[in-house]
Order: C-alpha cells, then sequence, then structure tokens
C-alpha cells in the first residue's frame, strides 16, 4: 500500500485521534501513547512532534490521512550514537507492508541526519508483529529483559531489536 512520511500538522488531528484512540494500540505502547485518545492529547502531540529542528517524529500518510506515526529518537550522553525508533499504526492498515516500509525510511534518515551508528526499538515481549516486522527490516534481537514492564496490571518483557549502521 502507497504511503507516505511527512511532518504532522494541526490539520492532522481529528485523524490522529480516530486511529490512534484505540486499546489495541495503546496496549503495546508506553503510558505516555494515552488511552483514550483525546483531542487535547493529539494537540499536546503535534506540537511536541513539530518543534524540533530537524524534525524527527513524522506521521504516517496514506490517501492524505495521518493513518499513523513513526519517530527517531536521538539519545545523549554516554548512548549519543544511538537512536530509538518508534512507531504505531492504525488497525485498518496492519498488514499492509506500511510500517516496514516507513522503517526503511527513518533507517536511511536516521544514519544520514545524525551523527549515529545505532537505531533500536524495544519492543514488548507480547508484540511479535513487531519484532517480525524489524527482523523483516534487518534488526537484531540484542536483548530480552525478562518481566521488566508494568502495563496494565501485568509484567511483560522488554526486547531491544537494533540495526548498525
Amino acid at each position: 500500500m502507497n504511503f507516505t512520511l511527512r511532518p504532522w500538522n494541526i490539520n492532522d488531528l481529528e485523524s490522529l485521534v480516530h486511529y490512534a484512540n484505540n486499546p489495541n494500540i495503546a496496549k503495546l505502547m508506553t503510558d505516555g501513547f494515552p488511552h483514550p485518545y483525546t483531542k487535547e492529547k493529539g494537540i499536546s502531540f503535534i506540537e511536541m512532534a513539530t518543534k524540533d529542528n530537524p524534525i524527527h517524529i513524522f506521521a504516517i500518510d496514506v490517501d492524505g490521512k495521518a493513518v499513523g506515526g513513526i519517530g527517531i529518537h536521538p539519545q545523549q550522553d554516554i548512548m549519543k550514537k544511538n537512536a530509538e525508533l518508534g512507531y504505531w499504526l492504525g488497525e485498518a492498515y496492519w498488514g499492509k507492508g506500511i510500517v516496514s516500509g516507513a522503517i526503511k525510511q527513518m533507517i536511511d534518515f536516521a544514519f544520514t541526519t545524525y551523527d549515529i551508528n545505532r537505531v533500536f526499538a524495544r519492543p514488548f515481549g507480547t508484540n511479535v508483529a513487531s519484532q517480525k516486522v524489524l527482523e523483516k527490516c534487518g534488526f537484531k534481537l540484542e536483548a530480552r529483559f525478562e518481566k521488566v514492564i508494568f502495563k496494565n496490571g501485568e509484567y511483560l518483557d522488554e526486547l531491544v531489536y537494533a540495526i548498525r549502521k
């Protein structure tokens, strides 16, 4: 399925709230991704996602609608040669190859934009689909931390996948 990555803008608010307000997405994300996903949370997110230069948090656009998001988050201090990858996609678009294509674009963006040599992602142990897409994009499993995430009243494993420059 065709998609583009582009900066978020306030006109995306309705679409953002529509696709992000889904418990099946929120359960796979940090608590910083709220459920319910309100307009107020959406406004705050768009403001945050558009403040940095260069922009590094993008909307995943399908047919002019923001149906998900993906971002690269450079680290600091002793981790400064690393960046974390994060992403989500509206459930109606799962399984269509969009996330794998978006990840590949973000890897290129990360290594050409920042002075880094490693991009990592931290899916939950229960998020098998995310693990598979990372592996498909060339990421290697570096670590599994058992029962370190506490989400929705249960302990989950944290996995660390990474790709090197």
